[in-house]
């Protein structure tokens, strides 16, 4: 069992930057696959990001591609997604996944095991 709670969000004017970050429970951080998902109103959830279990390998969606980076820190059981030029379209209820499959299925939502309640981001412009 994973308990994962994010951490973060906020307010943000176009183009300003903000970092969220998700803490996990328990000793077995290092054996999932983490993402970030979001979800904005009246949208799907949807793919953001993803980082390997060792963190040597990292996606993204196209959308956010150049200006999020996703990082971990297997010591400290946390998982970021630093947001920089950020748009209002990027406003969504952003969530922290973790997941025991394997890597190749990064982006589908339904490989991941265990979901964080979800942190508030809104973009104004």
């Amino acid at each position: 069992q994973v308990q994962l709670v994010e951490s973060g969000g906020g307010s943000v004017q176009d183009g300003g930057s903000l970092r969220l970050s998700c803490t996990a429970s328990g000793h077995t951080f290092s054996t999932y696959v983490m993402g970030w998902f979001r979800q904005a109103p009246g949208k799907e959830r949807e793919f953001v990001a993803a980082i390997s279990r060792s963190g040597f390998s990292t996606d993204y969606a196209d959308s956010v591609k150049g200006r999020f980076t996703i990082s971990r820190d297997n010591a400290k059981n946390m998982v970021y997604l630093r947001m920089n030029s950020l748009k209002p379209e990027d406003t969504a209820v952003y969530y922290c996944a973790a997941g025991a499959g394997v890597y190749s299925d990064y982006v589908y939502d339904y490989r991941y095991n265990y979901w964080g309640q979800g942190t508030q981001v809104t973009v104004s412009s």
